[in-house]
């Protein structure tokens, strides 16, 4: 029988980010995961890890610490970062009085205000017209998810040792072992990172989290034309409504109010712009939200057009050519995420809130530390 200092149930960036916290202390680790390859919500996404926007105190520290540990970890496993910090570009009047409250407020380190005049100097690629405001954060970093995890992944193999059993599913923990359709595995320790598999392991621990899943829609579109480059994310006001770092500051009332009344089609699914660029040249645009504990797996025209719809306010008016379209999935809970301990030495954790990329990392070495303390 293997035996292990530390198994990790999960190889998206939740369970490789505690695998790299542990071979930093020197751990022996093995990561096991039912998919061959990453194929989960770790790649489904818009490789962006996100500051400006995470909800305010223990969400946003650990964002600004997973920032840290991408950039160190980022050069050494060869991952490339496409694009730094992002801009939010506020239509609407009733922005300027939030961009300003958040700039007070410890969350507005290092950001800053844009008039309309600057944003059309630095940014001419977007449509004047969808500025009333902008907002810069210098914070940001975005990465190609479906070649970063896999890079990530191989380096923690290559470079600290870590084992992988892959094609394995996890059917019980009964610690200090883990079965396995594989055989048994021992372990000192045990970390399960579930992604948003309900049902396997513990799931009486996460029905009392309240946890569902969400759904959502993206698309990689064609850039406006050869050459067009976009020097960082950007999103809308949208998005200043649904991230919880600005939208749960009073001075957000009366944007929600006039996106209520404007956009509510857009609110109703869950939509917020967010618009990032690839190596190639290539647009990942999105999402939409729905949630349910087994959401459908059929995109939704409708709710494309809606996304592409709120493109065309900001980039451009013509009806881009969609290269890919994709469904994606991850746990949703009331809280951001959470540490559950079944055992002593065995931890339930989970990022319920679609941040794994951005506050990961953190996540993983406050697991880690308390586990090893």
């Amino acid at each position: 029988m293997q035996k292990f200092d530390l198994a990790v149930v999960g190889a998206g960036i939740l369970g490789l980010a505690h695998a790299l916290a542990a071979v930093r202390l020197g751990r022996r680790v093995v990561v096991v995961d039912r998919d061959p390859r990453a194929n989960g919500a770790s790649i489904r996404n818009f490789g962006f890890v996100t500051v400006a926007g995470q909800e305010r105190g223990a969400t946003w520290r650990r964002a600004m610490r997973s920032r840290d540990v991408w950039d160190e970890v980022a050069p050494q496993a060869g991952i490339r970062i496409d694009q730094q910090g992002c801009l939010l570009l506020g239509r609407r009047p009733e922005t300027r009085g939030l961009v300003e409250a958040f700039l007070r407020t410890e969350m507005g380190e290092g950001c800053r205000a844009l008039e309309p005049a600057d944003v059309a100097r630095a940014y001419p690629m977007l449509k004047p017209e969808a500025c009333s405001i902008g907002l810069y954060s210098p914070h940001e970093r975005r990465v190609e998810s479906r070649d970063a995890i896999p890079r990530l992944a191989a380096w923690l193999g290559e470079r600290h040792g870590v084992t992988y059993l892959r094609g394995t599913a996890v059917t019980a923990i009964e610690a200090p072992y883990l079965q396995t359709s594989r055989g048994p595995i021992e372990a000192e320790a045990i970390v399960a990172c579930p992604g948003d598999d309900l049902a396997t392991l513990f799931p009486e621990r996460i029905a009392a989290r309240k946890v569902t899943r969400c759904k959502l829609q993206m698309l990689r579109i064609a850039p406006p034309e050869p050459g067009w480059r976009l020097p960082c994310p950007v999103l809308t006001d949208l998005s200043l409504a649904r991230y919880l770092g600005f939208a749960a500051l009073p001075e957000a009332v009366t944007l929600k109010a006039r996106l209520e009344a404007e956009q509510a089609e857009h609110l109703a699914n869950g939509i917020h712009l967010i618009v990032v660029q690839s190596a190639d040249g290539s647009l990942v645009i999105g999402d939409s939200h729905h949630y349910a504990p087994a959401p459908d797996p059929f995109g939704s025209e409708a709710v494309d057009n809606l996304i592409l719809e709120e493109y065309a306010h900001t980039v451009a008016p013509e009806r881009p050519e969609v290269l890919e379209r994709w469904i994606g999935t991850y746990a949703s809970a009331p809280s951001p995420m959470f540490i559950d301990r079944p055992a002593e030495r065995v931890r339930l954790v989970m990022v319920t809130s679609g941040t794994g990329a951005s506050t990961g990392f953190a996540v993983a070495e406050g697991t880690i530390a308390e586990l090893y303390a």
